[in-house]
């Protein structure tokens, strides 16, 4: 066997295979053997179908079909041996004519090839590293959230503002019948509220859906209608008063600490605010890590300037899917995934010339934290070691899992390293004004 390469360019090349007789022959003939002692061909007696026939029948499908294996197998050792760094898969060239009855072969393969480049982390301009901060305005609603989860309802015999009125839609025309309990602050306007305010349980009140609600959507779950209905509805309907309750917002006591933070974690307002705060403010950190991420991201790929083998990889995306895809539609999927391509490259680069390595106890060490946090969720908030050990080793056990959590430390571990190493200009500013600067 011998194989050659020609370098087209910097980005192409064409592999040459040449297999002869000797390379496969031996395994064919081991193989046909083997068919003949096993061949079941009316007329024979196992084991004593003349070598020709089985050759005649299988023969050249076994003959292909270890070709084929040996192309395979020598091409990957071939890129392996020679470090060619090659993008998508070695596409073969095809050849008008191809005679299987000769007994040497020579195959072509084109090669896409990584392109060579430079990364530099340090951009002209300064990327934003937003530091994102709970103000007391969202700690105070946050507060309010939380007694309001937790409060109770008390009964009442005639509606106020504010109150959650239970009672019965209807309209007859329009088939709407739903039992439902209504928030008045749901309810657009004054009209609609004043309309409820001083009513009792018994009395109904005549409504209309135009404008009956701030959201349109809301009459989906309030009147049960479909989706394109509530879009425009403009209609009459009646709402029967069946109950009338208040909610009572939770004291902030020590009962309520404990419910939310575990016993004794928290015993005073103030302590529970600082707890909100860390709590928020994690949480944004995780925002504001990824933001970074994404405008790194962005500032490699338009400072890192290379080029690809654009016609390779439109003809691999052709030919590599379930399905083989037209000029024009590998083009378009092409275009859509050049970035994401361009990256990956850039990321590849940055992780290797760094030697940025995922190990498998930072994978097994995620997956514990991931998990006491989850079972925080759920009130378990001092799990045992052996229960930790044991969730994690059946989270490794699925190798999907694995793979995406090995991505994530690298993330981790990417982040960091743009953290020391890039241009940042660091921003404090609260969650509201980040959301406006950053999704405007």
């Amino acid at each position: 066997m011998n194989i050659t390469r020609e370098n087209i360019d910097e980005l192409n090349a064409v592999v040459k295979v040449e297999i002869s007789k000797e390379d496969y022959s031996p395994k064919v003939e081991k193989i046909l053997k083997d068919y003949r002692k096993n061949a079941n061909i009316p007329g024979f007696r196992k084991g004593h179908v003349p070598m020709g026939l089985v050759k005649k029948q299988y023969g050249q499908a076994v003959l292909v079909d270890e070709v084929n294996k040996l192309l395979q197998e020598n091409l990957n050792k071939y890129l392996t041996e020679e470090k060619l760094d090659v993008l998508g898969n070695p596409l073969p060239k095809e050849q008008e004519n191809f005679d299987w009855d000769k007994d040497d072969y020579a195959f072509e393969f084109e090669l896409g090839l990584s392109p060579k480049f430079d990364v530099d982390v340090k951009t002209k301009e300064a990327i934003t590293h937003y530091q994102i901060v709970a103000d007391d305005e969202m700690i105070e609603n946050q507060i309010k959230t939380i007694q309001k989860q937790y409060g109770k309802l008390v009964s009442k015999e005639e509606v106020e503002e504010g109150d959650l009125v239970a009672g019965v839609f209807k309209n007859e025309e329009e088939g709407i019948e739903n039992t439902t309990t209504l928030p008045l602050e749901k309810l657009k306007g004054k009209r609609n509220l004043n309309k409820f305010v001083g009513a009792k349980v018994g009395d109904v009140i005549t409504l209309k859906t135009k404008s009956l609600f701030e959201d349109d959507h809301d009459l989906i779950e309030f009147l049960k209608v479909e989706h394109d209905q509530a879009h425009d509805l403009d209609i009459e309907v009646t709402f029967e008063i069946t109950e009338v309750n208040k909610q009572e917002p939770a004291e902030l006591d020590q009962e309520l600490f404990d419910k939310l933070f575990g016993e004794g974690n928290v015993t005073s307002v103030t302590e529970l605010k600082e707890k909100i705060k860390e709590d928020a403010e994690n949480q944004f950190k995780q925002q504001s890590d990824q933001q970074l991420l994404n405008d790194v991201t962005e500032a490699l790929i338009e400072k890192t300037n290379f080029d690809l083998p654009a016609e390779f990889l439109q003809r691999w995306i052709m030919v590599s899917g379930e399905k083989e895809l037209t000029e024009e539609e590998a083009k378009e999927e092409y275009e859509k995934s050049e970035k994401g391509l361009r990256f990956q490259l850039i990321e590849g680069k940055l992780i290797q010339e760094n030697e940025l390595q995922v190990q498998l106890d930072e994978i097994k060490e995620m997956t514990k934290e991931r998990i006491k946090m989850q079972m925080a969720q759920f009130g378990q908030m001092d799990p045992s070691e052996k229960d930790l050990e044991d969730i994690t080793a059946r989270v490794l056990s699925n190798q999907d899992e694995v793979k995406k959590l090995s991505e994530q430390v690298m993330n981790q571990k990417l982040l960091e390293f743009y953290k020391e190493n890039a241009n940042l200009e660091q921003k404090e500013l609260t969650y509201e004004n980040f959301v406006k600067e950053v999704y405007k």
